[in-house]
């Protein structure tokens, strides 16, 4: 067996996540909240750490003080489990005054790193993705085809190619072909390599493992800023660069819709990503909090963090965080509730107000459905938001729509009465308190 410890794993996290917005901003991409408890970077860290590797360096840059201190925070190796996971952020060098340009060029600014870890193999990942791989297998594969480069690949369909890199191999492995967002029908024909109507493509998961000397030589000899674009298209021609086949579960959040859809995946019944693998153990920071108390409620297929404090309400296909509270005569649907950093002070004191602010949480008879709330959201009572038509993107004060998904974003306060949703000839799709028109809520 392949010993995972000669492995270096450098983990991507300073994108600027502009498809994200406005969940990124105030935080990067990989510290987006996830599942009720967990952020995004959890996923590959955990990944590396089930796979035995323990040497892991995340690159950030954008929006990074929040993901910096959940590193910080998560991941302590001890004497007796030698390991890191070290923060490797953008910075000015005696070399170089400039933010990361891309993929390869931040990788490029930290080859003392990667040299002074003295491993033979550096494993690229990207730390918006979903998904249960085990590396030690990618390496194994790596070694037994002789490869200087090995992509990880993921079957999809000619709608998905457009925003992944696409390619073909031929039957030892050996990449022949690797295009970077194609969008041509007649480009993708050339690139069919499976016999799977549905997914006739190979598509790249931006996971790519590297022999140590080969990564340091494409990027020393020249000023390539991409992996997907520039620095994987030209070795097939220079080195063997083989593809490994992942069937399993792979989902890409980097979209609105992609993370709501993730997250809402999570509440059904056999839901595609596991997080009660006990022999894959998903880590996330370790807190100190009361269990979750439900007071004559309905809970159908409710994704419950810990902390949280749901009265007489209903909540059906929904994700509820960390500390939520959700006050009396509520219908919650087809949310993604992220919870709250901290309990304010209307909550520990028992209080309806906090110096006359709205408390953080959801207030008494709201009826909201399709919607995500950010952290520290503080939603007054009777509020009202209900889904925009797909494609529908919006921004105001305090709430946003993307993809006909209604964001309240982080810290933001939706006061008493207020009403989001579609124009119709009678409303606008936002009445502000003091206009409040009354709304006849379903018996729960």
């Amino acid at each position: 067996m392949n010993s995972p410890d000669k492995i270096l794993a450098v983990i991507l996290g300073g994108g600027r996540g502009t498809r994200l917005h406005p969940l990124t901003q105030q935080r990067s991409k990989p510290a987006i909240p996830i599942a009720g408890k967990y952020r995004l970077i959890d996923i590959s860290i955990s990944n590396c750490i089930n796979s035995g590797i323990n040497h892991i360096g995340v690159l950030t840059q954008f929006n990074s003080v929040s993901l910096n201190r959940h590193i910080a925070n998560s991941y302590k190796f001890d004497a007796f489990h030698p390991g890191w996971v070290q923060v490797w952020a953008a910075e000015q060098t005696i070399h170089t005054k400039d933010w990361y340009q891309g993929t390869a060029d931040a990788v490029r600014k930290h080859l003392d790193e990667i040299r002074a870890a003295q491993t033979p193999y550096v494993l690229i990942l990207a730390s918006d993705h979903l998904y249960q791989m085990d590396y030690k297998k990618m390496l194994q594969f790596h070694k037994n085809n002789n490869a200087d480069i090995t992509v990880a690949t993921h079957p999809v369909s000619f709608t998905e190619a457009p925003s992944l890199g696409i390619l073909k191999y031929n039957p030892d492995f050996r990449i022949t072909q690797f295009v970077e967002k194609p969008n041509r029908l007649e480009e993708l024909g050339q690139l069919v390599c499976r016999s799977d109507p549905a997914r006739p493509l190979l598509g790249s998961m931006g996971i790519y493992l590297f022999n140590t000397s080969v990564l340091i030589d494409l990027l020393e000899s020249s000023q390539w800023d991409d992996f997907g674009n520039h620095i994987i298209p030209s070795a097939i021609a220079t080195h063997r660069v083989v593809g490994y086949d992942f069937e399993g579960y792979w989902e890409d959040i980097g979209t609105i819709r992609s993370l709501y859809n993730a997250n809402l995946a999570l509440t059904s019944e056999k839901p595609p990503f596991n997080f009660f693998d006990p022999l894959w153990r998903i880590y996330t920071q370790a807190r100190f909090l009361p269990g979750a108390v439900i007071e004559n409620s309905t809970l159908d297929h409710v994704v419950l963090a810990e902390g949280s404090h749901i009265q007489d309400s209903f909540i059906r296909n929904s994700v509820i965080g960390l500390r939520s509270q959700i006050k009396e005569g509520c219908r919650i649907e087809d949310t993604v509730m992220m919870g709250a950093d901290d309990y304010d002070t209307a909550y520990t004191c028992g209080e309806d107000n906090c110096d006359g602010e709205i408390p953080v949480g959801i207030g008494r008879q709201c009826k909201i459905k399709g919607a995500i709330i950010d952290k520290n959201a503080r939603v007054g009572d009777q509020v009202v938001i209900q889904p925009f038509p797909r494609g529908t993107d919006l921004d105001e004060e305090n709430w946003s729509v993307r993809d006909g998904i209604v964001i309240i974003p982080k810290n933001a306060t939706i006061l008493k009465g207020t009403i989001i949703q579609p124009k119709t000839s009678s409303r606008t799709h936002s009445i502000k308190a003091g206009t409040f028109q009354q709304v006849e809520f379903e018996r729960i």
